[in-house]
């Protein structure tokens, strides 16, 4: 794929199988049983992201271990027949599982329950040389991720989010990997975690000396964001829509960021729809399942925004 048309975006992370129980009037109890009408399965993790992207209108490539079992089986047919995600650098792994996650969403939330062993190689020896995009989106940790210099050099706008650290150092090393990024979208705790800020805002300012564009995800309350690179900075509140599994929301907003930003959006229009696209996600059940189309965002549209969300009037009739 390098020597190809170069696609909107490109991503690499770990894919799960998901489970999604939901409609729980109480979590489960040891000795107990709880039964629920409501569930969902599908392609989670990283797939959250691509599918996203592709139902907002990406060329999406994606590189991603899958198990050569009828899990993985069921998420490559999904993400290649289904979704139209190119998986040319991923890569089925025979002998090795593809990971599982039981997601049980009650009082807004969710707890999750993950089945799996880490993939068989790296995301440097799964990706070599990245194809080459308009942008490139990454979950940093702390591990050493070299594809992120290539796509740097290749031109590629390197976007990036984090995840939860289990085991509490939050090593700022983690965030050296920043310095191939143009945007990082980390979540209100794990940016104060990462940054030892005490409030969000204070995260922010932070964050904005180690990367040109910092975001800020807050849940239902939006989201907040700096970009050097314009001399923009923007705070825009939630969109209250009933919820009913919250699984991927902050991978379809990050999805519906990096489209607004291949648009060349203004920041304020750019947390706006990413927001409105994770908020309609969570109104139905799954990551990758729930991501909203362009067609129901148009219908959202017709009787929702006022005129905060003009912007979109052009994007839905283009």
């Amino acid at each position: 794929m390098a020597d190809a048309e170069p696609v909107d975006v490109f991503l690499s992370g770990l894919l799960f199988y998901d489970m999604v129980f939901t409609g729980l009037a109480k979590p489960p109890t040891l000795g107990a049983e709880v039964w629920t009408d409501q569930m969902g399965v599908g392609p989670g993790g990283i797939a959250n992201f691509a599918v996203a992207l592709s139902r907002l209108g990406a060329r999406t490539s994606l590189a991603a271990a899958f198990g050569a079992d009828t899990y993985g089986d069921i998420c490559w047919d999904n993400l290649s027949r289904q979704e139209g995600i190119d998986l040319s650098v991923s890569r089925r792994f025979a002998g090795w599982s593809t990971p599982v996650t039981v997601s049980l969403a009650y009082d807004d939330d969710r707890a999750l329950v993950t089945h799996g062993t880490p993939p068989p190689v790296t995301a440097d020896e799964l990706i070599g040389l990245p194809p080459a995009s308009r942008a490139a989106m990454v979950h940093i940790g702390p591990w050493e991720q070299d594809w992120l210099a290539r796509a740097h050099a290749q031109g590629s706008l390197v976007f990036a989010d984090v995840g939860w650290d289990p085991s509490g150092t939050w090593s700022r090393e983690v965030l050296r990997q920043l310095s191939y990024c143009h945007a990082f979208l980390p979540n209100a705790m794990e940016a104060m975690h990462y940054t030892g800020a005490s409030t969000p805002a204070g995260a922010l300012h932070r964050l904005a000396d180690l990367v040109p564009v910092a975001v800020i995800t807050c849940g239902a309350e939006g989201a907040l964001a700096v970009d050097a690179t314009t001399g923009e900075s923007a705070s825009v509140p939630g969109i209250s829509v009933p919820a009913l599994d919250t699984t991927g929301a902050g991978d379809v907003f990050g999805a519906g960021f990096i489209v607004a930003s291949l648009a060349g959006w203004p920041l304020a229009d750019r947390l706006r729809f990413a927001n409105l696209t994770a908020a309609l996600s969570v109104r139905r059940l799954g990551g990758a399942p729930a991501a909203p189309t362009w067609a129901e965002i148009a219908a959202w549209r017709r009787t929702n925004g006022g005129t905060d969300y003009g912007f979109l009037d052009t994007a839905i009739a283009d």
